[in-house]
């Protein structure tokens, strides 16, 4: 598989959701965090553990971050570790599994999962 960043690139949440029809055996959530200042840059198909996974890309100034989601069958606490000097963030909600990493410092990072899992950041 070659490299690359996207194979839908868009910062339309409109363009990217549909664009994974046909290729995901589901509907991945697509949220527009663009006035958070996290853009969306695209989507693309990727694979992890052996299964297609919706891949999305955004960035925060020169930083990207990918989010990995699939689904499953059970919620579970947020994990965090960093490996190789990217941050990652691992958690199930809503029957999604979701995984951000990114090169972002973790309290950065932190803050675009919070606005994923749908908290403004503003109550605890």
């Amino acid at each position: 598989m070659a490299n690359h960043l996207t194979d839908v690139s868009s910062s339309d949440q409109h363009t990217v959701k549909p664009w994974f029809d046909g290729k995901l055996d589901f509907s991945p959530p697509v949220k527009d965090l663009s006035g958070d200042g996290f853009p969306l840059v695209g989507g693309r198909l990727d694979y992890l553990e052996h299964r297609p996974v919706a891949a999305l890309v955004y960035q925060r100034r020169k930083h990207l971050i990918n989010l990995f989601i699939w689904p499953s069958a059970e919620d579970s606490k947020q994990k965090t570790e960093m490996r190789q000097g990217y941050n990652l963030f691992h958690w199930t909600q809503s029957g999604m599994t979701y995984c951000a990493t990114s090169d972002l410092n973790g309290t950065e990072l932190q803050e675009f999962v919070r606005l994923v899992q749908g908290h403004d950041g503003r109550t605890p």
